[in-house]
């Protein structure tokens, strides 16, 4: 038995066309540099990469001391399944379940669950109870007994409702909120900065943009603005933007829980924008928009779910990035056509848009706000001085 707290870290699952082939590209050097972090504080006995043919080809030569990897064979994965094989296979005492995107989440975070798990029995800890991209948890034999669905994001509500653990939630942090999801949360991470050395290299030698992003997050520096947050946002994000930025907000929240519930697939999504969209179109939408606010971040998930439409994830990828021409699904690609053309800068993309993904482009937004502005008053003092 490994008693030691120990990473699982799943890779894969991603590619097939082209914009799909650049995101995985780049969550393998997000990988490579969790694991480095992860494993230089010494808190992990080791590290089990959970992966893909192609991402084990890619990570051949690269992977730093105390990681192996498990290649997933070929057939379907299957989450529940793989974890629970993992589990088995290693004898994980203690293992902290991770995806391969959360390029923010440092050493120090991590070492932090893994030494709660050290010290405790019968915990899940997560950094978010309802949708978790993390879940350390121990005992882990807890999960041979159990049937996990194929989908990760419900592994502590599954380990509390159904093996009676206790839930320790992490405190929020925008580090272990944020997760790249869609080639917009890389945009985001270009834009902000914070990942770690090997995402930020793969960063700068290409090219990831989505447009209007920074013109619709420099909205948050100015009072005389509106900005729009539109889909899966909570209220932590409302009371950020009303502390942390001078714009003003109008923000639709809805279908929280919308994957981990099924309901993007059951046909029971309902969005006040859905309804919106179905009654005057993609076009008319965006001016009415444009009335109201000067820039908008929408979610467009719930509004797919809510029209019964099931784009590709190649075709939302495109959309996210604002890149219509390619887009198979006529009703997508005029929606994103039509976002492009909008009177007011539109950025489009999934839950990390409209949650951690919005703290990071403020953020961004005011370091670049202050700094225009202390150049601006060094060159006012320079004029009085001459």
């Amino acid at each position: 038995m490994v008693a030691e707290p120990l990473l699982v870290l799943f890779c894969g699952g991603m590619g097939g066309s082209s914009v799909e082939e650049l995101l995985a590209a780049a969550l393998r050097e997000s990988a490579l540099d969790t694991l480095e972090e992860a494993l230089a504080t010494g808190a992990f006995g080791g590290a089990v990469v959970v992966a893909d043919r192609r991402s084990a080809a890619a990570f051949e030569g690269r992977l730093p001391a105390g990681a192996r990897i498990d290649v997933d064979e070929d057939r379907a994965f299957h989450f529940g399944e793989r974890l629970r094989d993992v589990v088995r296979r290693y004898d994980i005492e203690r293992p902290v379940s991770l995806g391969w995107g959360m390029p923010l989440l440092k050493g120090d975070e991590l070492a932090a669950v893994a030494h709660s798990l050290s010290t405790s029995d019968r915990i899940v800890i997560s950094n978010n109870y309802f949708s978790a991209d993390l879940a350390g948890f121990t005992p882990g034999r807890a999960v041979l007994d159990l049937d996990l669905p194929n989908n990760d994001r419900v592994l502590a509500q599954r380990l509390v409702q159904e093996a009676r653990f206790v839930s320790e939630p992490l405190p929020r942090t925008v580090a272990n909120q944020f997760d790249i999801d869609t080639p917009g949360d890389l945009a985001i991470v270009a834009q902000a900065g914070g990942g770690g050395p090997r995402l930020t290299k793969w960063l700068e030698a290409h090219t990831v943009s989505s447009e209007n992003l920074a013109k619709a997050a420099w909205s948050f520096t100015d009072n005389q603005a509106v900005v729009l947050v539109c889909g899966r946002a909570g209220a932590d994000i409302l009371q950020y933007l009303q502390t942390e930025t001078a714009s003003q907000t109008r923000l639709y929240s809805e279908e929280r829980g919308l994957q981990a519930m099924g309901r993007d697939l059951s046909g029971e999504a309902r969005t006040l924008a859905g309804f919106h969209l179905q009654a005057v179109g993609p076009s008319r939408f965006f001016e009415d928009l444009a009335e109201m606010t000067n820039a908008a971040f929408i979610d467009t998930r719930p509004i797919f779910g809510h029209l019964g439409l099931r784009p590709s994830r190649r075709d939302r990828f495109l959309s996210d990035l604002l890149q219509p021409e390619e887009i198979a699904d006529p009703w997508v690609r005029e929606f994103t056509s039509a976002a492009r053309a909008a009177p007011i800068p539109v950025v489009l993309g999934g839950q990390t848009l409209v949650t951690s993904g919005l703290q990071l482009l403020s953020e961004a937004a005011w370091k670049e706000h202050d700094k225009l502005e202390a150049e601006w008053k060094a060159r006012g003092r320079a004029r009085q001085k001459n």
